[in-house]
């Protein structure tokens, strides 16, 4: 038995010191990547659309990083995926393995939810965590798609990052509108 959890705790050491080794990176280099902020999908989270019905709702970001945000959050993602495990909720030794298996499930939960083509819906998986964004018709909505998310085997949270309607402020970050200040590279 103690060999077995040695051999674990090795594993988690070579995880985290690997991690620690991509991280450090070379100062230039984090320097001249951060002179242009791009932002992309580092881990490859699950984010996807499950309905287009509220047409003005103002579409979210995602789980898009820059490359210092993705270096802030390397230690910290692996702390929450292993914690998970260590305290028994896991079966997996990280719960973001979980993620992309959860995206067919979550997605057939809220497609079943009557009335969903009248809502705007995006989804984001993080280690079991489903986040919910997007605009709803009414709250009756927001609780049913909750409900539905939550029902789906290896979720452990449910966050409703939901508006009523597609007016005000949205509660999750919004991505950026494509116009010029998007295609403008410095060619004309």
């Amino acid at each position: 038995m103690h060999s077995e959890c040695r051999l674990s705790c090795r594993r988690v050491c070579c995880i985290v010191a690997a991690m620690l080794v991509c991280a450090s990176g070379s100062p230039g280099t984090a320097q001249a990547q951060d002179a242009v902020p791009i932002k992309r999908n580092w881990f490859d989270d699950p984010f996807f659309n499950v309905s287009h019905g509220l047409s003005a709702c103002p579409a979210p970001e995602g789980p898009m990083l820059t490359e210092t945000e993705r270096r802030d959050q390397m230690h910290s993602r692996l702390e929450r995926g292993t914690s998970c495990w260590l305290a028994g909720r896991c079966k997996d030794s990280n719960a973001y393995r979980y993620d992309k298996g959860l995206q067919a499930p979550v997605r057939s939960a809220l497609l079943r939810v009557p009335g969903m083509q009248r809502a705007s819906v995006w989804v984001i998986v993080q280690r079991r965590w489903v986040y919910l964004q997007g605009c709803v018709p009414d709250a009756k909505m927001a609780r049913r798609l909750e409900g539905a998310a939550r029902s789906v085997a290896d979720v452990e949270t449910v966050v409703p990052d939901l508006m009523i309607g597609t007016r005000g402020k949205p509660p999750y970050a919004v991505a950026p509108t494509t116009t010029t200040e998007t295609s403008t590279s410095g060619k004309q």
